[in-house]
């Protein structure tokens, strides 16, 4: 059963150190990093994204299927955007991998999130997160599933990792819209790979390289366009 109102993410932690956010001109402020109503945390203890807090679900949960959580009330009023050099806008989506899709799947509902839409992708195609960001090894024989959530002002996509070994679903990477991705690109060099066509029509997407240093997978793309 939720909680009151609608599910939504509020802010994810991340483990990387204030000053990697800074060289990718974003506006840190007090170790955060605000993205179009959900506040990223830096400098947490561990590696990439460690946890994440949501309002409107059920109360009292710590953990979903092995996703660090935590349930706050919502905000009084939006945390909105801070003015970032490098164009960023907004959150867009969190990407969650899972080995066993059904079991993330069911966590998520009994917490008052069910998927509301589910795809499943070729055997033969790259496995790719909602706008094209890489979510890391093949796609087993038969494809693999992703599922996807409105949380408020930002997309929950749950990619099915068949060829993982077992274990808990973990949070993989997060995708940020910016305003003008072609002077974002400029501006942050090799640090950014190719623009490429995103999965969604109209969009464009490129991938931050590892060479940036972050512990967790971060691509930037353009808005949706308007109409």
């Amino acid at each position: 059963m939720s909680g009151a109102g609608r599910p939504r993410l509020a802010e994810l932690g991340l483990a990387d150190p204030p000053e990697r956010w800074e060289a990718l001109s974003f506006a840190v402020r007090d170790a955060s990093v605000r993205l179009g109503g959900v506040v990223l945390r830096l400098g947490a203890a561990g590696e990439g994204i460690v946890s994440w807090a949501l309002s409107g679900i059920a109360p009292g949960i710590t953990d979903l299927d092995g996703l660090p959580t935590s349930v706050i009330e919502p905000p009084l009023a939006e945390p909105g955007s801070s003015e970032h050099p490098n164009g960023g806008v907004a959150l867009d989506h969190v990407v969650v991998l899972t080995p066993d899709f059904e079991r993330t799947s069911g966590a998520l509902e009994r917490a008052g999130m069910p998927l509301r839409r589910t795809n499943l992708v070729d055997a033969g195609a790259a496995r790719v997160g909602a706008a094209g960001c890489p979510a890391g090894g093949k796609p087993a024989a038969g494809g693999f599933r992703q599922g996807f959530r409105r949380l408020g002002p930002a997309i929950l996509e749950l990619v099915e990792a068949r060829d993982a070994p077992p274990g808990p679903a973990r949070f993989w990477g997060l995708v940020v819209i910016v305003e003008d991705l072609d002077a974002l690109t400029t501006r942050l060099g090799d640090l950014v790979g190719q623009i490429k066509p995103a999965v969604q029509p109209g969009r464009r997407i490129a991938t931050l390289r590892a060479s940036a240093g972050l512990s967790s997978a971060l691509a930037f793309m353009t808005p949706e366009p308007p109409g």
